[in-house]
């Protein structure tokens, strides 16, 4: 064998070792590499840069600045990514020079999926406020209590909502400025508002403050936790953050750049005032240059309009939507044709429905599903295409795996010593990361119970199997999704027990073929009572999806334990004993 001859054999047998190492550390990447000593993680990190929140995303959507950014999908007002940031940068300045606000003061963003919702949080965060955002659909008495708890100094919102707003503020001692932005052309500014349009478009010559510190608290979003009434979630500036650069890693992001002229579009149907559509059909869509068609609220027509009048590309989603687009008769499959790719979070997805989606949609449309919570800014776990290439059908129903830099292990409920439970094994899910939460606004016990050691308790219940990935299987928290909002069980219970025919009460939630599931409410009556005067006594202090849908029974006793706590678990479980 000649010397060249021998060299090229040496070669291509050293480039076949190679490839077959490749081949091998793929598969380990995705399997044993990720487990160690029984907890999950990721084998690559990411880099996470010491820098404010506004700091990162400005310097992402300074190369899109001429795309169209954010586009009512209702009125197609629409601002580009310069325009956000001219705005925003404005805004920033009005509230501290006109209206007086100072770093770590907090602000009210209240509004329903609109164009303004990016500008008035970026404004805030770039002044160094903490942006407490509140669910649209909130009534008077909900935004009260968020503006008491959250101590906040104004309330940013739109004029369909305002009534709501100045509703909340007139409840309260003292006086809370509100900002209120119009967003139809034949719209007047509501007496005593402050004009958003004024603030936004006027240039006020003040230095620029310093960025805030990366471990300043920028978002103060409100959760149930595992337990218990809404509380404020600190999320700092790194927190998110991170969350936006473990999501940028590049077996994860599955989001397009904008270039030339191709840009993502997708429907902006998730709340922004949640955590997931907050960072990820918000900020994270930003930082690719996508476009995100707002709709202030879900309505079978307006959604299908939507899919029918533009080429959508992207959707991020929860079950309740997927299940709509799988089954609704005017969901045409011609009407997914641009489709690309598939997000669904909030709560857990089915296999089957899973397989049903992509059977009308075309099975060249990319299905993630991803795991997260508001405490963990959320995302924790997702589904990459290389994990669906390497165990394609036996990923459906999974969550993924963990994403960089965060560690997961399942745990038996109520373990105190945090042991690791092997593969296949149901237990707690506990989470560890630089997105996990500083704690609760105001609530040290809260954030005390939430945590065991550096450990963040998801009240989540799951397993993992040899692969790593991992699986949602129930709720050790009783919290009650409905259609993929929280529902604090507490929160129902105290405003039926202020009834004067009540006695005492407990709610649960119940399965629910489209929400997911509905709230049910077990009374004790004080003397004659009519169910129907209780449901709507409750629908009037709260938003629709939290209405006692599952029904009211009254009842003689409602069980509890020696400590006088709701053994709701038990009336749960006797609701489906009875009813399977």
């Amino acid at each position: 064998m000649s010397g060249s001859v021998m060299k090229t054999f040496i070669v291509c047998t050293k480039l076949k070792e190679v490839r077959h190492i490749q081949r091998r550390c793929l598969s380990l990447s995705s399997s044993s590499w990720n487990i160690r000593d029984n907890i999950l993680y990721h084998p690559r990190p990411v880099d996470i840069p010491n820098v404010s929140l506004t700091e990162y995303i400005f310097s992402k959507i300074e190369n899109y600045a001429d795309f169209t950014a954010f586009e009512c999908a209702l009125t197609h007002r629409k601002l580009t990514f310069g325009e956000v940031r001219k705005a925003s940068r404005n805004l920033s300045k009005a509230l501290r020079k006109k209206l007086g606000l100072k770093k770590g003061d907090v602000a009210l963003i209240y509004f329903p999926n609109c164009p303004e919702f990016p500008v008035a949080t970026l404004a805030c965060l770039e002044a160094g406020i903490v942006a407490s955002t509140v669910n649209s659909l909130y009534t008077p008495d909900e935004i009260s209590r968020q503006l008491k708890d959250s101590q906040a100094k104004i309330i940013i919102t739109c004029q369909e909502v305002y009534a709501n707003a100045e509703k909340a503020v007139a409840s309260l001692p003292g006086k809370i400025p509100i900002i209120c932005a119009r967003t139809k052309s034949d719209q007047s500014l509501p007496q005593g508002a402050i004009d958003f349009t004024e603030l936004t478009n006027t240039i006020i010559d003040i230095p620029d403050l310093d960025p805030p510190s990366p471990d300043d608290i920028a978002i103060l979003p409100y959760s149930s936790g595992t337990t218990g009434l809404p509380k404020g979630v600190e999320l700092s500036h790194r927190n998110i953050v991170s969350n936006l650069c473990q999501l940028s890693e590049h077996e994860v992001d599955f989001i397009e750049k904008a270039h030339g002229n191709f840009q993502e579009i997708t429907p902006g149907v998730l709340p922004m005032f949640h955590i997931y559509g907050f960072t990820i059909t918000t900020l994270n869509v930003m930082t690719n240059g996508a476009k995100v068609l707002t709709l202030p609220r879900f309505t079978p027509e307006t959604f299908v309009n939507t899919l029918k009048e533009h080429p959508i590309t992207l959707i991020f989603s929860a079950p309740p939507l997927v299940l709509f687009l799988t089954h609704h008769p005017e969901v045409k499959k011609e009407y997914l044709k641009s489709l690309r790719s598939i997000m669904s979070g909030a709560a857990p997805l089915g296999k089957l429905d899973e397989e049903q989606f992509l059977q009308k949609a075309g099975n060249h449309v990319y299905m993630s599903q991803g795991y997260g919570l508001t405490e963990t800014s959320p995302v924790v776990s997702t589904t990459s295409k290389r994990l669906r290439q390497l165990y394609k059908e036996a990923s459906n129903g999974s969550v993924g795996n963990v994403i960089a830099n965060t560690e997961v292990k399942i745990v038996k409920p109520d373990d105190q010593t945090g042991t690791p439970l092997g593969p296949n094994e149901n237990g707690e899910i506990l989470v560890k990361g630089p997105q996990v939460m500083i704690g609760y606004h105001n609530n040290p016990e809260a954030t005390k119970n939430a945590f065991l050691g550096s450990w963040l308790k998801t009240g989540d219940l799951g397993h993992y199997d040899e692969n790593g990935l991992l699986f949602i299987t129930d709720r050790v928290k009783e919290l009650i999704k409905v259609r993929g909002f929280q529902v604090p069980p507490a929160e129902l219970e105290e405003i039926l027990r202020s009834h004067p025919k009540v006695s005492d009460a407990a709610v649960i939630g119940i399965p629910h073929d489209i929400s997911g599931e509905v709230p049910r409410a077990y009374i004790i009556p004080k003397g004659e009572l009519k169910p129907e005067e209780i449901y709507d006594f409750v629908a009037e202090k709260v938003a629709k999806y939290k209405k006692l849908d599952g029904g009211i029974e009254l009842v003689k006793e409602i069980p509890k334990n020696s400590a006088g706590k709701i053994l709701r678990r038990q009336l749960k479980q006797k609701y489906l004993n009875e009813n399977q």
